[in-house]
């Protein structure tokens, strides 16, 4: 197989899963729309999920093949691309910074940060077995029951609009078809995402796991990055915040949770993930300082964040290419 094809191939299939992902998106918020569904489980929620499947979709097909190297590395390199490229982005596109006064963003945001260390902490022995996954799993559960505790979030209807339900419902059934399409158009690209993965891997001499951390990893993020974009200009911060938030938390818990419990994994060689590991660690601590500290994070945050990720790539392209 030519190598220029399966370049193609590769760029083309992250190109449709973010496209997927997109159109799924505007599936999900009509059939929100249609149920009367409140604003902000939508952006907690049903938003982070939609932009996870991406990685939920590669993490099966991977642990398919024997090859959990690529679900790690897919959702370390995204998470680290979530919460400094991704945010820096939408802090690019915001008037005056991402504000973030909420109690319910400033906690959030301190749940996100332990959940998005946990996995790494987990791993830390070159391990992660059933006992693991349950625990990702059980994170992810109180930190959705503590959500829906809070009452003051379920006040406000998405879209407000008053919606026919007989005149609608046929558009509601199709987007329900549509969503079903579009999910087995997911699990075809994704297959396609790892088979490229693989051809990188065997032909460029570069491990699985540096090659899902650099390009898959960064490639998944592009459901993010639209949504966080979009809803910068509109100057809706809490829900970029929201958004990013609820899909490192799915990543880290629901999907490598999942992995941990159907395909149990040990990772012999770990100098791949060294790299990403520190400034994962590093991303987690420096958002959270912005997001507590001064309760909004600046234009000249967003740089800093921007630069954490672009020294991130120095180091793994220039120092860790094994």
């Amino acid at each position: 197989m030519a190598w220029y094809f399966v370049v193609i191939t590769f760029i083309a299939s992250c190109l449709i899963l973010s496209w997927l992902s997109s159109r799924l998106i505007k599936s999900l918020i009509y059939i929100a729309r249609y149920l009367q569904w409140k604003e902000f489980v939508i952006t907690f929620f049903v938003m982070a999920f939609a932009t996870s499947l991406p990685n939920f979709f590669v993490a099966f097909n991977s642990i398919a093949r024997g090859l959990p190297e690529i679900v790690l590395g897919d959702i370390i390199g995204g998470n680290l691309a979530d919460m400094t490229l991704v945010l820096a982005i939408a802090v690019f596109f915001s008037k005056k910074g991402l504000g973030a006064n909420s109690e319910m963003v400033q906690t959030s945001a301190v749940f996100t940060s332990l959940i998005a260390a946990l996995p790494i902490l987990l791993i830390w022995d070159g391990r992660l077995g059933r006992v693991d996954g349950i625990i990702l799993i059980l994170s992810f559960l109180i930190y959705a029951a503590w959500v829906f505790s809070k009452k003051s979030n379920f006040t406000k209807v998405f879209n407000g609009d008053t919606v026919n339900h007989v005149v609608d419902f046929k558009k509601f059934l199709y987007n329900i078809f549509k969503i079903v399409l579009l999910l087995a158009l997911l699990l075809v690209a994704s297959h396609a995402v790892v088979s490229s993965a693989q051809y990188f891997s065997s032909k460029l001499g570069i491990s699985l796991a540096l090659t899902a951390i650099l390009i898959i990893g960064l490639g998944n993020v592009f459901p993010e990055a639209y949504f966080s974009i979009v809803s910068a200009r509109k100057k809706e911060n809490w829900m970029v915040l929201g958004e990013l938030m609820g899909s490192v938390v799915i990543c880290a818990t629901l999907v490598l949770g999942f992995v941990a419990l159907v395909y149990p994994f040990e990772i012999k060689d770990f100098s791949a993930y060294i790299g990403a590991r520190t400034f994962m660690l590093l991303a987690v601590i420096i958002s959270l300082v912005f997001i507590k500290t001064g309760k909004k994070i600046t234009k000249k945050e967003g740089l800093f964040l921007l630069f954490i990720y672009i020294a991130f790539l120095v180091f793994e392209v220039f120092v860790n290419k094994s």
